[in-house]
């Protein structure tokens, strides 16, 4: 025979409230037909538990309750991995009767005579044992099994509210162990908010994943989590919202997109996802702000400079207060930005007209030379096509590189000669201007009517004379 008595359960679970001496009720059994048992009780942890009879006799096959209990009240759950155990040892008394002073003394002599007859592990289980394992105070390789063992115990409703815990904690995991216990994942807080929200907030797209895959709802008119996610420019998180239905077009409360919230951040490679799943860039929110108004207000450079490439219309626009983006750049000192939001125009138009003072002015507040318009024409383009010879030899002198292409493949030498400006295009010519350079439609200055029909770009041309 290897053990005297036999134990009802297999595992003891004390359900934790915190501030309170929780308890656990377990039996014996004496297995001899015609001899007591004397029985011990103990803890791996014997300063955290207690009974309320540490030794006792078991007459022939009888049976009796004992309790576990938790010796001081805590505020946490005290924990442990391994868990802690009960153990029961046992010896036959032919007597049948001792005192507890000679159990003790029986028990503390080693021997043959002393039966291990049980080893119980102690869990404990319950909400606030949950909560415990899902704060960032605990940290154990065996997380996940103590924590299945606690969810056990704990009602449907109760599962639910956790699940906001587990959201926030980062570890998917967890999120799987509620939902697998029963936890709704289509719940909502007091304020309306997803379980979602912390994790696309935090970034965890791990979690976010398994309560997507989990059947989480979202709503487009309460969930803006792509504005969340466009705000820390995680575009992997942004790809799995989308791919879940949500638009890179929806708005919050301020009709405001994900492009605008990239916008005022200058997350370049959020505004790149929007743009490349459809965005409208040229937006208005409610108070007729376009994203570039807020790349703008906030100085946002690259932003300012890829959401001017998307839109030939933003730069103009006028929200409800009467400003531009350019003015907004003012208001906020932005002058680093001043060139790509109108300075760039007010060098093209001082071109075109041929207003040297003007063109003067510009390059004195740092205007960049080879700026570009919607079409790709710098200032030089305007002014050769215009024939403003005076603004050429200016602009020329200052850096303006002679052969630039437009969105056509066409240099400024391209728009004289094709204007027919003749001192134009010599003086382009003089500087370094290509007259075989092709446009994409393969055409040269050389092909141009204009060229062909004036003989005075003949000499020019260091030998070159064939025109065909």
């Amino acid at each position: 025979m290897d053990r005297l008595v036999s134990v009802d359960s297999k595992e003891l679970e004390l359900t934790f409230k915190p501030g309170q001496r929780c308890t656990t009720t377990f039996r014996l059994t004496n297995l001899m037909h015609t001899m007591s048992v004397a029985v011990s009780l103990s803890t791996t942890n014997p300063s955290l538990f207690s009974f309320n009879q540490p030794f006792s006799v078991l007459s022939p096959l009888s049976s009796s309750n004992f309790t576990l209990f938790l010796s001081l009240p805590s505020d946490l759950p005290p924990l442990s991995s391994p868990p802690d155990s009960l153990l029961v040892r046992t010896t036959i008394l032919p007597t049948g009767k001792a005192h507890q002073d000679d159990l003790r003394r029986l028990f503390s002599k080693p021997g043959s005579h002393i039966f291990k007859d049980a080893n119980i592990p102690i869990s404990f289980i319950g909400d606030h044992v949950v909560k415990f394992l899902l704060s960032p105070s605990f940290q154990t390789l065996e997380t996940s099994f103590l924590l299945s063992k606690a969810i056990s115990s704990c009602t449907k409703s109760q599962i639910t509210s956790l699940l906001f815990s587990a959201a926030s904690s980062g570890n998917p995991g967890f999120v799987s162990a509620l939902i697998d216990g029963g936890g709704d994942v289509k719940v909502r807080d007091s304020n309306g908010r997803s379980l979602m929200f912390s994790p696309v907030n935090s970034g965890n797209l791990d979690v976010v994943r398994v309560l997507i895959e989990s059947g989480c709802e979202i709503d487009d008119s309460i969930d803006w989590f792509l504005h969340d996610a466009a705000a820390i420019n995680r575009v992997d998180l942004m790809e799995l919202l989308c791919s879940s239905g949500n638009s890179v077009n929806s708005v919050d409360s301020s009709s405001r997109t994900p492009i605008h919230v990239s916008a005022i951040h200058g997350h370049l490679d959020a505004l790149k996802f929007c743009v490349d799943k459809g965005g409208d860039i040229d937006c208005v929110d409610i108070n007729g702000w376009t994203p570039l108004h807020y790349a703008a207000s906030e100085g946002q450079t690259l932003a300012v400079e890829f959401l001017l490439e998307c839109s030939s219309y933003s730069k103009y626009a006028i929200n409800k207060d009467g400003k531009t983006p350019f003015l907004l750049a003012i208001d906020n000192g932005h002058s680093h930005l001043l060139d790509l939001l109108r300075l760039g125009d007010v060098l093209h138009r001082a071109a075109t007209l041929g207003d040297v003072h003007g063109l003067k002015s510009c390059i004195e507040q740092g205007t960049k030379i080879n700026g570009r318009d919607q079409n790709g024409w710098t200032a030089l383009h305007r002014a050769a096509f215009k024939g403003q010879i005076e603004s050429v030899k200016l602009l020329i002198s200052n850096g303006a590189q002679v052969d630039l292409i437009d969105d056509a493949g066409y240099t400024p030498l391209h728009c004289a000669v094709e204007a027919g400006h003749t001192q134009v295009a010599l003086y382009l010519i003089s500087h370094g201007a290509l007259a075989n350079m092709k446009s994409l439609k393969g055409v040269s200055p050389l092909n141009l009517n204009s060229f062909k029909n004036n003989p005075a770009f003949v000499f020019p041309l260091c030998g070159e004379t064939e025109l065909a």
